[in-house]
């Protein structure tokens, strides 16, 4: 797994035979030259599409590196893993225009560890009507749901997104808006720092209530679900509009940490009631301040990391990937549509095999 904070590359091992079992994990980070490359194609530009292509051979040469050195450091050999579930660099998050765009090259992949590849998870559902995303909830659904709680799962990643697991009745899951991605633009932009270690920052700052209530005006907060977001729409182009500039660098920082507590407890509110416990998985679960924030907001509901759950918070993602890859390669369905909005559930991804 690869996210929207463009930070890295997740991959993990999984034992799908029964319940799911983590057996290890593995984190690279982006060189400085490929996270350039990859913000640069965030916005149309002169030959984009070469550089694109070249990107995703880049990428697919660091998943490949992920994968053997997990391999190597477990000693499991490439021959007794059945398939990559990969997800690719979004770079474009389009599903009204009937796209999402994942960088990446799943051919390279599968060449350069010996292992079948599954990728190109999003298309078939946006292709049956649906938003391509999140896709994680089947995941949480088939690992979390008690028949006993009411949990929500929230994603803290560059976009934070909700899934709600009911006791019983349907599962469902939107993207509730920005989770990292603007406290890691305006820390890139005013502080020179890729994100805000432990909202060190925006502790520092206080919250500006006329900003805050500017941001949460935007018209996304208010639809209702099934819907989904990315770097397309809040990016710091967005964020420029409403004239943080006026403000204090870290008044806005904290404010920008309010927006992702307030439109997540917002979310949950109003699209999960009742719920009981709320479990956080994402890199945005380092972030102090942040969750400190988010209990607020939540107003009491009970809040914890996916850890209590059996999983560490950092690789639940790419966990996902992999029990979608092999829902492909069984030929059962990945996707839920009361969450993506799509006609029905569809068996997710392309196959390329070893």
């Amino acid at each position: 797994m690869s996210g929207t904070s463009l930070d890295g590359v997740d991959a993990a091992l999984l034992e799908l035979s029964g319940p799911p079992s983590l057996l290890g994990a593995q984190f690279l980070s982006y060189p400085k030259s490929l996270k350039t490359a990859l913000f640069a194609l965030h916005e149309p530009s002169r030959g984009e599409l070469d550089r694109a292509a070249l990107v995703g051979i880049e990428l697919s040469r660091l998943y490949a590196r992920a994968v053997n050195r997990l391999l190597k450091r477990l000693g499991i050999s490439a021959r007794s893993v059945r398939a990559i579930g990969c997800h690719g660099q979004t770079v474009r998050h389009l599903p009204d225009s009937g796209y999402s765009l994942q960088l990446g090259s799943p051919a390279w992949l599968a060449e350069r560890t010996g292992i079948t590849v599954v990728a190109d998870f999003r298309s078939r559902d946006i292709a049956a009507g649906g938003q391509g995303a999140p896709l994680v909830p089947a995941f949480h659904a088939a690992c979390f749901r008690d028949v006993h709680r009411h949990r929500v799962i929230a994603n803290l990643g560059g976009i934070a997104n909700l899934t709600n697991l009911p006791r019983a009745g349907s599962v469902t899951g939107f993207d509730t808006g920005p989770g990292n991605i603007l406290l890691d633009a305006w820390a890139r932009a005013r502080f020179g720092r890729d994100f805000d270690r432990g909202g060190r920052l925006a502790a520092r700052g206080k919250s500006i209530a006329s900003l805050l209530k500017a941001l949460l005006a935007d018209p996304y907060f208010r639809r209702p679900p099934p819907k989904s977001t990315g770097r397309d729409r809040f990016n710091l182009r967005w964020l420029r509009r409403f004239g943080p500039g006026r403000h204090d660098p870290e008044d806005v920082q904290a404010t920008l940490a309010e927006l992702t507590a307030c439109s997540i407890g917002n979310a949950v509110a109003r699209f999960c009631p009742g719920a009981e416990e709320v479990y956080l998985c994402g890199g945005g679960v380092r972030n102090v301040d942040l969750v400190n924030r988010l209990a607020r907001a939540l107003g009491g509901i009970a809040i914890c990391s996916t850890d209590q759950l059996g999983i560490h918070p950092d690789w639940v993602e790419a966990a996902a990937f992999a029990w979608l890859a092999q829902r492909a390669l069984k030929g059962e369905t990945g996707s839920i549509a009361e969450v993506t909005g799509a006609d029905a559930a569809r068996v997710l991804g392309a196959i390329y095999p070893a």
